[in-house]
């Protein structure tokens, strides 16, 4: 009987000895296993041992694991007119006196490059594009055009939805003669000002007048004022349109102290290759002048080209 009673105790301390080790066995594999993922794989493990990335969950998606399938993240949206910077810009050109092209400076080159617009030709060749501004009729457009049907020079007249309407016979002879008409709004705002839709708005009132006169499309815009933004720029590409601007203009809205020879002498000694140059309408000195400034310029080796052979020849170097 004292034999059994000690086997007894013997028994007991043993599988009290057995359980204890089975627990804390357990208790040592829960904590040295790895945490946040399946602790059997190699992709788990270097997952918990490598921080996360700047702006990055903590944990992988999917649960956590590693080496799960991780959902593609959706595409960002094409950035949109909206985005873009409304920075307005005025049109200005640095002249110099030996008939070379005038300097812009290089960020502006590079914007209007980006979105197609264009102020100067080629400097390689003796090229002029002659371009007219119409707001309102003064009674000179008809003697311009007279000189240039004389001369054999087409141009570029950009008109309102104002000129359209009051004077649509005007508009008709300029499609007949082949010269190009080119929209320069309905209201003449300054573009920058106008949202979005306001500048389509602008822009497809002018078309739809000319394309109901005419059966012809526009695909030329001078901005008012010489006015835009990167924003502009691209909204009126989006439609359709080059934006021209100009390498040689002077102040001839109104009359000038000097008349018709003033006009001759400013375009005549700031003339260079690949000149966009504008002129007013409304200037009586300019329609007195111009036949002069046709022959004089033919005479020192110039001709004249369209904004259409300045897009389609000198694409790349056209552009500013």
């Amino acid at each position: 009987m004292p034999k059994k009673k000690k086997d007894w105790k013997r028994y007991l301390a043993a599988g009290i000895f057995a359980v204890v080790a089975l627990a804390l066995g357990g208790y040592f594999a829960h904590k040295l296993a790895p945490q946040g993922g399946d602790a059997g794989s190699a992709a788990s493990l270097t997952q918990t041992a490598r921080p996360p990335a700047q702006n990055s969950p903590a944990q992988p998606p999917n649960g956590g694991f590693a080496n799960a399938p991780r959902e593609q993240p959706s595409s960002p949206s094409p950035p949109t007119t909206h985005s873009l910077s409304n920075t307005r810009y005025g049109w200005g050109i640095k002249r110099n006196s030996n008939h070379q092209q005038p300097e812009v400076p290089g960020n502006i080159r590079a914007l209007l490059s980006r979105y197609d617009a264009y102020w100067v030709g080629s400097p390689a060749e003796k090229v002029l594009y002659l371009t007219f501004d119409e707001g309102y009729e003064n009674g000179f457009t008809p003697k311009i055009l007279d000189v240039l049907k004389a001369n054999g020079v087409k141009a570029a007249f950009f008109v309102t939805g104002h000129y359209v309407k009051t004077q649509p016979e005007l508009v008709k002879r300029m499609v007949a003669e082949g010269h190009i008409v080119g929209n320069h709004t309905m209201n003449h705002p300054s573009l920058p000002d106008l949202s979005n839709e306001e500048i389509k708005k602008e822009l497809r009132e002018v078309e739809d007048l000319f394309y109901g006169l005419t059966g012809q499309k526009m695909r030329y815009l001078r901005p008012p004022k010489g006015e835009y933004s990167e924003r502009t720029l691209a909204v009126t590409r989006d439609l359709g349109y080059y934006n021209i601007f100009w390498s040689l203009a002077m102040v001839d809205w109104v009359p000038m102290p000097g008349g018709p020879q003033e006009a001759y002498q400013t375009v005549m000694d700031n003339l260079h290759n690949g000149a966009v140059i504008l002129l007013h309408a409304v200037s009586r000195d300019n329609a007195e002048a111009l036949d002069r400034i046709i022959r004089d310029a033919k005479a020192q080796g110039y001709t004249f080209k369209t904004l259409d052979d300045l897009v389609s020849d000198h694409r790349g170097t056209g552009a500013a």
